[in-house]
């Protein structure tokens, strides 16, 4: 399909800059649109929702349409979505919603691939309960984890299984599918974080079976906070801690206080913007973004080959993005050197590549990289060859500067 980058990248005001951007799974730079519709959100009358005065008519429209623009992107019910903080947050929120249904003796599954956020929220809640936790490895020579990694860590008690469906890190894309359709044999409910993946595959939470599925509209365009996809259903069978005279309604009776209104059109905003990339403006919605999220991995594809070819010339780099199936996203360990100095070299050069664990702590030290991590750089939608280049052109000349060399 096309991809007319440079339409995109105009779009995008942070672009003008000139950085070059590789931040993307830290939070992406935002489109003109979206801004656009915060600011007119918050230009328009706003009060709590109702169907009386505009204000309460303006608010109601934009968490509808809200719901409605996730649901679409995610395949999902739009009565199942549920808004919250960050992803972060209402991992908590759900971990102690369902912590409160387990017994001592029950077990909890989480993976070393994992964000913490999609680890502690679990283990603690767990440890509170007097349930196990039981662990799940991925394999650092590869970065795989694999369906029986999860298997083998499953039993008769096992009452949740927390997975990732991309890892922030090191890019791997478990078999989501699979590991949900052994979890559900094995009685247990999956939760899994997709956070990474939804900024670079099309998603399908019924297709990937997914009990709950978790993102952060800033990862693919948004602004900042967090939204949780379920069932409704299931949602009906939890019963959270809630304010007394606030709805027992589902989804709201998860999410606690006012909801951010004007975020929730930039939502909108950026889930429209994401469906306007598909060369073909016919269709629904769902079937634009799926045109849309073709042209996306085929040109993150591109240019992630594009990188690697360049970083394998480079012999004292070291890449731990080894999955077979991953997102365009590359750790870097430089030998000799500190990948913080890469970065601030990298950073006087207007490229923007950081350095750290990213919370996803267990599979930083998992790789034997301890809590220091590496040189993430991860693609987006905007990032451009040139931008690539860049990057790779940077690297050589931080590697050529010794092992002393800062920014």
């Amino acid at each position: 399909m096309s991809y007319d980058l440079a339409a995109l990248r105009a779009r995008i005001p942070a672009l003008a800059a000139g950085t070059a951007h590789f931040d993307g799974p830290g939070g992406t730079q935002t489109p003109l649109p979206v801004i656009e519709a915060i600011t007119a959100a918050l230009s328009r009358p706003l009060s709590i929702r109702g169907d009386g005065l505009p204000g309460e008519r303006n608010a109601e429209t934009v968490v509808v349409g809200a719901r409605r623009a996730m649901a679409d992107l995610l395949g999902a019910d739009p009565a199942g979505i549920v808004f919250g903080r960050s992803a972060t947050q209402l991992t908590y929120d759900f971990s102690r919603t369902l912590a409160a249904t387990w017994s001592p003796g029950d077990e909890v599954v989480v993976t070393r691939l994992d964000h913490d956020a999609n680890i502690r929220p679990w283990a603690q809640a767990a440890e509170r309960a007097g349930c196990t936790v039981r662990w799940a490895d991925f394999d650092p020579a590869t970065g795989e984890l694999t369906a029986d990694d999860v298997r083998d860590r499953l039993s008769g008690r096992t009452r949740l299984v927390a997975v990732t469906a991309a890892s922030n890190l090191i890019g791997t894309m478990p078999p989501i599918a699979e590991i949900a359709r052994i979890t559900h044999e094995a009685g247990a409910l999956l939760y899994v974080d997709g956070v990474h993946y939804t900024a670079h595959a099309p998603v399908d939470v019924e297709a990937l079976g997914a009990d709950f599925f978790v993102c952060s509209p800033y990862k693919f365009l948004g602004p900042h906070h967090g939204v949780l996809a379920a069932r409704p259903e299931l949602l009906e069978t939890l019963r959270p801690d809630k304010l007394l005279p606030s709805t027992d309604a589902v989804p709201e009776r998860f999410e606690l206080g006012t909801l951010p209104y004007e975020f929730l059109a930039g939502t909108r905003a950026a889930v429209d913007f994401l469906a306007g990339l598909a060369a073909e403006p016919g269709g629904s919605r769902r079937e634009r973004l799926a045109a849309a999220f073709e042209g996306i991995e085929e040109h993150e594809g591109v240019l992630r080959d594009r990188l690697e070819k360049g970083l394998a010339d480079l012999e004292q780099v070291t890449v731990h993005s080894r999955a077979a199936r991953r997102t365009p996203t590359l750790l870097l360990t430089l030998d000799g050197h500190r990948t913080e100095d890469a970065y601030r070299f990298l950073a006087g050069r207007g490229v923007h590549a950081p350095s750290g664990n990213f919370y996803a702590l267990e599979a930083s030290r998992r790789l034997g990289l301890g809590d220091t991590g590496g040189l993430r750089v991860g693609l987006a939608p905007y990032t451009s060859a040139e931008d690539v280049d860049r990057l790779l052109s940077g690297l050589s000349a931080f590697l050529g500067r010794g092992a002393d060399a800062r920014g």
